[in-house]
């Protein structure tokens, strides 16, 4: 977020850096400064990643054509990012972190089940985003003859690790900042990139690519839907949270997906004219999508390629820790917010080690991963979204912190909700690819839908059912608690000894 006597909203002087020390309160009035277009400046930082590019190899992996695929990419990026746009709505309209917004709906003990999934999910995502700088940075250094091996893995983890931790660890005036020179530079380079590399796009071979069936192209809408704007959701709300209430809701939700659609939807259109174009790339990708990448450059562009795909991935790891740690507050933990990021950076760590070093076969473990944890986000995203519409009034900010308080302590509606459309979406995905989840699929088969090897067994419906599932129930079951909740007197203010549990 842009201050006031910040260079980019037009000042002359930076306030100095300091490490935040809000974790789930909420955000005073005389803290809450800029204007919805100071959100482009994260969400472009956080999704202006090489990986996008990847992302075209892994949305032809469905078996679909270049133009099934840049529709599904198309319809799948900004779709899901609307989402994240209405989600931060929620942020102007009630000062705190999304997983504390969402106590409105689940209750303030109940939000912690859908605040432990949110918390594996941006685990996960900073433990990918962690190991793929890892190995682009070994890579490029590998090409450049200047080694490659396990030492220069562990030296550029850990500068990764570091450069994460230390950004979630200082908090969001250190990240705003960051993120502003990281879009700036990883968009100039990437610009570079694509030039470099465009005489590789051979048109009559992405051309030449058969379509697909209806449900491949389900599949690839679906994956690229988990793959960006559902893994961002569940964070949405917890950088407007420092806008002005008065704020336009149109512009939090136009700028939030303007900035974090915009780089994806260029690299993954390009993604998908590279590895159209060669069969060979396209697989290669899969395996190290950011390596292989790199075998399409002159050797001079090795090193500002690193900078472009390390501070890309760095941009988005930023992000993810810092919405971690909150989440690990909100899930009950009490700590402050600088220990939670410190602890979920050990984990990060912990986890990239595993893929990088030991794990073989990343496109397969990713995407289990994405549907896997995609399923319980998007119910969640759907209660969200759906009791967000439902409201007229901001939220009592107290209450968000009153277990006796108007939004009640662990009211069953929400959860069971939550519980039956995730049993129903985990029935409705397969991950073949990953051993430990051949479980899931067990409703296709029941639902005629031809079983865990049938047609639809790789569209992943279940995310989409998670998400419709869960949004439709509590439209129909949940507008007289929502009435309820806003026609009480208003509750003691947060200065009176409120609790923060």
């Amino acid at each position: 977020m842009t201050h006031p006597q910040d260079p980019i909203a037009g000042g002359s002087a930076r306030r100095a850096l300091q490490v935040e020390t809000h974790g789930l309160d909420v955000i005073a009035d005389a803290e809450r400064r800029g204007t919805p277009r100071s959100l482009f400046w994260p969400w472009f930082g956080a999704n202006v990643s090489v990986l996008g590019i990847g992302y075209g190899a892994f949305a032809l992996g469905f078996g679909i054509s270049f133009r099934q695929a840049f529709a599904a990419g198309l319809l799948g990026i900004a779709v899901s990012f609307l989402l994240c746009g209405f989600v931060a709505v929620a942020g102007k309209r009630g000062s705190a972190p999304t997983m504390v917004l969402s106590r409105a709906a689940y209750g303030v003990r109940g939000n912690r089940l859908p605040s432990v999934v949110s918390w594996m999910l941006t685990v996960g995502w900073e433990t990918v985003l962690t190991a793929l700088a890892t190995m682009a940075t070994a890579t490029v250094l590998r090409g450049l003859g200047w080694g490659g091996g396990t030492e220069t893995k562990v030296v550029a983890l850990m500068v990764v690790a570091a450069l994460t931790v230390v950004g979630g660890v200082m908090g969001f005036d250190l990240i705003m900042r960051l993120q502003t020179w990281i879009t700036l530079v990883t968009g100039i380079l990437t610009i570079v990139y694509i030039a470099l590399v465009a005489d590789h796009v051979h048109w009559s071979a992405v051309d030449a690519l058969p379509a697909g069936s209806a449900q491949q192209f389900i599949g690839a809408l679906v994956f690229m839907m988990t793959g960006f704007g559902l893994g961002w959701v569940n964070a949405a709300a917890d950088y407007s949270r420092y806008l002005p209430r008065g704020s336009s809701s149109r512009g939090v939700i136009g700028w939030t997906a303007f900035g974090a659609s915009l780089a994806p939807l260029v690299l993954f259109l390009f993604g998908l004219l590279l590895a159209g174009s060669s069969g060979r790339l396209s697989k290669a990708i899969a395996a190290d999508p950011i390596g292989a990448l790199t075998t399409l450059l002159p050797t001079w562009f090795l090193v500002p390629f690193a900078v472009v795909a390390v501070l890309g991935l760095v941009g988005g790891a930023v992000l993810d820790i810092y919405s971690s740690g909150l989440a690990l507050l909100s899930a009950g933990l009490r700590v402050p917010r600088y220990l939670a990021a410190l602890f979920d950076g050990v984990l990060m760590t912990a986890g990239a080690v595993y893929i990088v070093f030991f794990a073989d076969d990343f496109l397969g473990q990713f995407t289990g991963f994405l549907t896997t944890l995609g399923v319980p986000i998007a119910a969640w995203a759907g209660v969200m979204l759906a009791d967000l519409s439902l409201r007229r009034r901001d939220y009592d900010e107290g209450d968000l912190f009153r277990p006796h308080g108007r939004y009640g302590d662990v009211p069953p509606l929400p959860l069971l909700l939550t519980l039956a459309a995730t049993a129903v979406g985990w029935g409705l995905v397969t991950n073949t690819a990953a051993s430990w989840l051949t479980w899931q699929g067990y409703l296709l088969g029941p639902f005629g839908l031809g079983g865990r090897n049938g047609a639809w067994a790789y569209a992943n419906l279940g995310v989409l059912a998670a998400l419709v599932l869960a949004f439709a129930g509590t439209l129909l079951l949940g507008r007289g608690r929502v009435r309820s909740q806003e026609a009480q007197a208003p509750g003691p203010a947060l200065d009176e000894g409120v609790p923060r549990p």
